[in-house]
């Protein structure tokens, strides 16, 4: 029984902000209430991004909203939480986000075929003003472009 579903989550800022070099899809620690929330689309990525405490991967600011059914055992929206990965893909982040300039920002969340909520997140590096001008630039042009046609 494979379900497809059309839950997902995008965080449309970092493509603007950062210049996404590499990604990984990593799976989530939730509780009970946070997969039913996500289900029902009340997350958010926006101000999100990854760190890494005691050599484990953590999402902070990731907000998953208070689940309306969710009685005394509901989660806090805006805790941190866990991500899982290879101890390969680990170490390997762990080496570039050590490098100056680089960041892990969360880009996507999504639930597989599965039915397990997945998190893609991005190996990234900050622009600057004047690359931001040029990116909206081009979307510009692009959209001029579709509109002539």
């Amino acid at each position: 029984m494979h379900r497809t579903s059309n839950i997902e989550t995008k965080n449309r800022r970092a493509a603007f902000d950062y210049e996404l070099l590499e990604t990984l899809t990593a799976g989530i620690v939730l509780t009970g209430t946070e997969i039913k929330a996500i289900r029902e689309g009340k997350a958010s990525l926006a101000d999100s991004y990854c760190f890494f405490a005691n050599g484990e991967l953590w999402v902070k600011n990731m907000n998953i909203a208070a689940y309306r059914f969710g009685s005394c055992n509901n989660h806090s929206a805006k805790r941190d939480r866990k991500l899982l990965l290879q101890r390969r893909e680990l170490q390997k982040l762990m080496r570039k986000t050590k490098e100056k300039g680089f960041a892990l920002i969360a880009t996507r969340l999504f639930i597989n075929e599965k039915g397990r909520a997945k998190l893609e997140v991005a190996l990234a590096r900050g622009k600057k003003s004047y690359d931001k001008r040029e990116s909206i630039k081009e979307k510009d042009l692009r959209r001029e472009l579709q509109r002539s046609s």
